[in-house]
């Protein structure tokens, strides 16, 4: 399944640079996304735009395949490369900084969508296990009879791109998956999961 990988935006709220490639433990946050995606069978692209020149510049040195997006918004831009490449099948699509996504989820939600009767799939985490960005934490909805906020990674059917489409929402309960990095505290919490053992303090985006 294709999935790509939005990383488009300037990170702001961050303040470090492009925020694709703030290091945690050394390597730079979008590398645990496309390696999540890969390591689950799927054929990752990555979805820059004229904001992340340097997020580019990594995928074309570290031979991850690239699209590059016109910046005209999360989902102008996803509609944009799913046109543009041509996929008319379901393809996943994820924002790149939820760092502690694994394989394991995204087999999941493969299977979820798999096993569904929709064109379209939405994931979403519990709201008490919900961190970083405001605007994610405050939009809820009910998901299964839990209160929860979207994860940032769906499917869509890349025939209907261009639609509105029904979907299938899936609830998976993880704390790791519900970690949104837009601040400080949500790095040094992704720090602290992702290796817990060095308790750095610090990070540079590598640029």
């Amino acid at each position: 399944m294709l999935a790509l990988i939005l990383a488009g935006g300037q990170g702001s709220r961050l303040n470090m640079g492009e925020k694709p490639l703030v290091t945690i433990c050394g390597r730079p946050m979008i590398e645990y996304v496309v390696d999540a995606f890969t390591l689950a069978g799927c054929e990752s692209v990555v979805v820059a735009s004229p904001k992340t020149p340097y997020t580019r510049n990594w995928c074309r040195a570290h031979g991850i395949p690239l699209y590059s997006a016109g910046a005209h918004g999360y989902v102008a831009d996803i509609v944009e490369a799913v046109t543009e490449l041509g996929e008319e099948g379901p393809v996943i699509t994820s924002v790149s900084d939820i760092p502690c996504i694994t394989a394991e989820h995204v087999t999941r939600v493969q299977e979820a969508y798999l096993g569904a009767c929709t064109p379209a799939l939405s994931t979403w985490v519990p709201a008490a296990c919900c961190t970083g960005s405001a605007r994610r934490t405050s939009y809820q909805e009910e998901v299964g009879g839990v209160g929860a906020c979207p994860a940032g990674v769906n499917v869509l059917l890349g025939a209907r791109i261009a639609e509105a489409q029904e979907e299938y929402r899936l609830l998976i309960d993880d704390p790791g998956l519900g970690l949104n990095v837009n601040t400080h505290a949500d790095l040094t919490a992704a720090v602290h999961r992702l290796c817990p053992e060095s308790r750095e303090t610090s990070h540079r985006s590598n640029l």
